[in-house]
C-alpha cells in the first residue's frame, strides 16, 4: 500500500462548526427547487459516465451521503469518507461503508477503486495546492483508466444568487462579500452567511484537473443558466415549489439544452468535471 504523500491535514474549526452545528447539510438538496434541481442534474451526468454496478466508488467528502444513498441503490459498492463526524454518523443510514477522513490524505492503496467521487471537498480548499492534493490523491486511489468526478462552486454563483433574493440591493454587506468573491473566488472565513469556501471558473477547475494528472477533463455545467428563477420563486413566495410544475421542468431543460455550450457555464452555481486517470 502506498502512503498519503503526507500528514492528514487539518481541517478548519469554522468549517467543521458549520456542518456539525450550523446548518444540516442531509436537508440541502431536497429542501429548495434549486437544490432538487442540483440532486437531479447530478444523478444525470454521473449515471452518464460511470461504470456498470458493481463498480466500487469512493464518495470523497460525500457528506451525510445524499449521493452515496441512491449509489448505493443503483448497485454500486460505496465507501464514503467525510471530516465531519455529524456527516459520517448521518451517512451509515445509507447502506455505504463510512470513514472519517480528509481528501488530501486518503488511506486507501493506489488503484482501489474504479470511480472516485469528489463532489464537495474543492468548496472549501482556499488554496490551490491543497485542491491539487485532493485530486491527486483522487488521482491515486482509482484504478488506472479509472473515473474521477470533481464539482466545484461556480465564480459567479453568489452574484446570482443574491440578485435573485435581491440582498445583493438591501444588504450592503452581502453586496462587499459578492465583489469580494467575484475578484478572488474566496468567501473568507469568518463571513456571514456561509463558511470558508472557494469559488471556481471552468477554466481553473479543467486547468487543476489537469495539473494533479488527470486526462481528458470535461467541465459540465449542473443546475443550467436558470436556477436563479427557481431561487427568486421560493424566496419571494416563501413557499417550495413545486417540482412537477411548469418552471421548475423549464428549468431542468434549459440546464440539459445549455450543457453543450461552455459559454453558459458562468451562469452555473455548480459544475462538475469528469476525467480519467
Amino acid at each position: 500500500m502506498t502512503t498519503p504523500s503526507r500528514a492528514t491535514p487539518a481541517v478548519a474549526p469554522e468549517i467543521l462548526e458549520f456542518y456539525g452545528e450550523t446548518i444540516d447539510e442531509a436537508d440541502r438538496l431536497t429542501s429548495s427547487a434549486d437544490g432538487i434541481l442540483e440532486m437531479l442534474r447530478t444523478q444525470e451526468i454521473l449515471r452518464r459516465h460511470l461504470p456498470s454496478p458493481p463498480a466500487s466508488i469512493l464518495d470523497v467528502g460525500g457528506g451525510p451521503g445524499a449521493h452515496a444513498r441512491w449509489l448505493v441503490k443503483d448497485g454500486y459498492a460505496v465507501h464514503l469518507i467525510d471530516p465531519v463526524p455529524r456527516h459520517v454518523e448521518q451517512a451509515t443510514a445509507t447502506g455505504a461503508t463510512t470513514e472519517l477522513g480528509d481528501a488530501r490524505a486518503l488511506t486507501a492503496a493506489d488503484g482501489t477503486y474504479d470511480v472516485v467521487l469528489l463532489l464537495g471537498p474543492l468548496y472549501h480548499l482556499l488554496e490551490r495546492d491543497d485542491r491539487l492534493q485532493a485530486l491527486a490523491e483522487a488521482r491515486r486511489v482509482a484504478r488506472p483508466g479509472g473515473l474521477v468526478a470533481a464539482a466545484a462552486i461556480g465564480r459567479y454563483a453568489s452574484l446570482f444568487e443574491h440578485t435573485a433574493t435581491t440582498w445583493l440591493s438591501t444588504k450592503p454587506h452581502v453586496r462587499e462579500v459578492v465583489g469580494d468573491i467575484l475578484r478572488t473566488g474566496i468567501h473568507e472565513p469568518g463571513r456571514k452567511g456561509f463558511t470558508a469556501a472557494y469559488f471556481h471558473t471552468a477554466g481553473e477547475l479543467a486547468e487543476e484537473m489537469s495539473a494533479a494528472g488527470l486526462t481528458d477533463a470535461q467541465v459540465l455545467s449542473v443546475e443550467g443558466p436558470t436556477w436563479g428563477a427557481l431561487k427568486a420563486t421560493e424566496h419571494h413566495t416563501d413557499a417550495q415549489l413545486d417540482t412537477s410544475g411548469p418552471l421548475f421542468t423549464a428549468a431542468l431543460e434549459a440546464a440539459r439544452l445549455a450543457e453543450p455550450y461552455p459559454e453558459l457555464l458562468a451562469a452555473a452555481s455548480h459544475m462538475i468535471a469528469i476525467a480519467r486517470t
